[in-house]
């Protein structure tokens, strides 16, 4: 049987914004993450992390940079007694960087890989499924992928609603204040 998932973006979403993730000191969890993720736990949906870090590719840090910061995360989501199911990202960029991660590949998002990649390890139903993110480019993955699209206003949310919003080929199916409202709303269907 095949579940459905809150696909979450993670700089902006569920951490702060910081610009590229170059220490693990520069990774703060949002202090209303855990009790998202928990949310989303407790109801049987699946809660996966899909996000781009073309910082690889730019030589900023490395992969296991990446694999401390997620371990952060988790470590943080479990004292909050929240679990993240999986965790895909992508540290290509298609134009900058040396092999293999100069690549045009099919997982740098707004292209679907990430989330179709998901969909088969994790049987993921993904019409019944969501896309959370603060950028346009979430929402442009989430139609890609044949999910739904939650805007939310924290990271670079906000700015992005107000001041780009209208040139937008697709808008989103909801938005939220920032990632807690977002699952709150799609739990209950208040959408």
């Amino acid at each position: 049987m095949k579940r459905r998932a809150v696909f979450m973006d993670r700089d902006g979403t569920i951490s702060e914004e910081v610009g590229y993730v170059n220490h693990p000191t520069r990774y703060k969890v949002f202090p209303y993450a855990a009790e998202a993720v928990r949310l989303l736990n407790e109801q049987g949906w699946l809660a996966v992390l899909v996000t781009n870090q073309a910082g690889v590719a730019r030589g900023y840090f490395t992969e296991e940079m990446i694999g401390t910061v997620h371990g952060s995360l988790q470590t943080e989501l479990e004292r909050g007694g929240a679990r993240l199911d999986a965790i895909y990202y992508c540290a290509h960029h298609p134009s900058v960087g040396e092999p293999p991660y100069r690549f045009d590949c099919d997982c740098r998002k707004p292209k679907p890989g990430l989330i179709q990649r998901a969909a088969t390890d994790l049987e993921i139903e993904l019409d019944e499924s969501w896309m959370v993110g603060d950028r346009y480019s979430d929402i442009e993955l989430a139609r890609n992928a044949g999910v739904r699209a939650c805007f939310v206003l924290s990271g670079y949310g906000r700015g992005e609603w107000e001041y780009q919003r209208a040139s937008w080929k697709h808008q989103p199916d909801l938005v939220a204040e920032n990632l807690l409202e977002a699952v709150r709303k799609i739990i209950s269907n208040d959408v």
